[in-house]
């Protein structure tokens, strides 16, 4: 299987198609590929490692979703709990029956921040937590689903640090990148000292803004009530990745990692290390189905993973998170493989490299 991955990752870079790539295949405790390819940074050639971090914006929710399964598991919290019986304040504006399997399968009816939301505004735990927990749900929670872009990491996040008095980024370290052994490689918040060693993202081309009128036509970016699920000034572009407020601040709707950590994630997942087969299986099935209220597309939420990533990878054993940029990390439970891909050139909505090498892996196992 290392063979046929890493000649992937050898050909996508060298064609340009990347400019670099990570790999990593976990089957019960086993490393069974750990590919590098390319290099972390054009301007100065530095080469792309094993241990070398990604910003990986979505793919980062499925770190967040483990979080918080970790915790069920332990009884520190129950999914039917509604979450403003641990955050009051939430509970505005008829949120109060708002649960946290609600939260995890994106159907609190809260997927918007407000329009003139920023970057800085993003790395302000305070601020975000307040300007959701007064929000006007879009749908009455429960009854819809519609895919939260950045308040699934706060809304989990939050829960998470009134459940345990600590901040969302210590859990992560404490309950799950310490206890699997990659500290190091799997942040939700950066440490300054840590930053030189991240990959730099890039684009393919600069984003180009679309026509208005086109935009109105895109349930993504509708505004209600002063709220949208893609605030033009936070867009999650190379600008917005590579940004030292966003790397260092507690946004758990993403988070940077490298592909052996996050694939190690789900490896654990699988093997019974964080959570029991009946809870894996709970979190791998669909919770909702449907026409997703926010994207407009087919959906199909599990706690906290898409059930089926994409075309190529859309069998129902199939359970993970893709990132804008074209990142990944899954799980399949017919395979007991757990894989991560991680690259440093964004392509936004084209995820060929994750078809492709999710693909190959898959059906080398079968």
């Amino acid at each position: 299987m290392r063979k046929i991955v890493q000649e992937i990752a050898d050909e996508l870079v060298g064609a340009g198609a990347e400019r670099g790539l990570q790999v990593a295949v976990f089957r019960r405790g086993e490393l069974l590929a750990d590919v590098v390819a390319g290099v972390a940074d054009a301007e100065t050639g530095r080469p792309f490692t094993s241990d070398t971090p990604v910003y990986a914006t979505s793919t980062g929710k499925g770190v967040t979703a483990a979080v918080v399964h970790t915790l069920a598991e332990r009884g520190a919290l129950d999914y039917d709990t509604p979450i403003a019986e641990l955050w009051p304040e939430f509970g505005a504006h008829g949120k109060d029956r708002a649960t946290i399997r609600h939260a995890l399968s994106h159907q609190t009816g809260v997927p918007g921040v407000p329009v003139a939301t920023t970057p800085e505004d993003l790395a302000d735990w305070d601020r975000m937590c307040a300007a959701i927990a007064d929000a006007e749900p879009w749908w009455e929670p429960g009854t819809r689903c519609g895919y939260h872009p950045q308040t699934f990491g706060y809304l989990l996040g939050e829960v998470v640090r009134r459940v345990t008095g600590r901040r969302f980024s210590q859990v992560l370290e404490e309950e799950v990148a310490g206890p699997l052994g990659v500290s190091g490689e799997l942040f939700c918040a950066v440490p300054e000292a840590e930053l030189g060693r991240l990959a730099r993202i890039e684009e393919v081309a600069p984003p180009q803004p679309l026509p208005d009128a086109m935009r109105d036509m895109i349930p993504f970016f509708r505004v209600v009530g002063g709220y949208t699920a893609a605030p033009a000034a936070a867009m999650p572009d190379a600008a917005f990745s590579n940004r030292r407020e966003v790397l260092t601040a507690e946004i758990p709707a993403g988070g940077t990692m490298t592909a052996r950590a996050v694939a190690r994630v789900y490896d654990a997942l699988l093997s019974g290390e964080l959570v029991s087969p009946a809870r894996l299986r709970e979190l791998s099935t669909p919770a909702v189905s449907g026409t997703d209220e926010v994207t407009g597309a087919p959906a199909g939420w599990g706690l906290g993973y898409a059930i089926g990533l994409s075309p190529a990878l859309s069998a129902p054993t199939v359970f993970g998170m893709p990132g804008s940029g074209g990142t990944a990390a899954f799980a399949d439970t017919e395979t007991g493989l757990a894989v991560g891909i991680m690259k440093n050139r964004i392509t936004a909505g084209d995820f060929t490299t994750v078809d492709r090498i999710g693909a190959a892996v898959l059906s080398a196992a079968r």
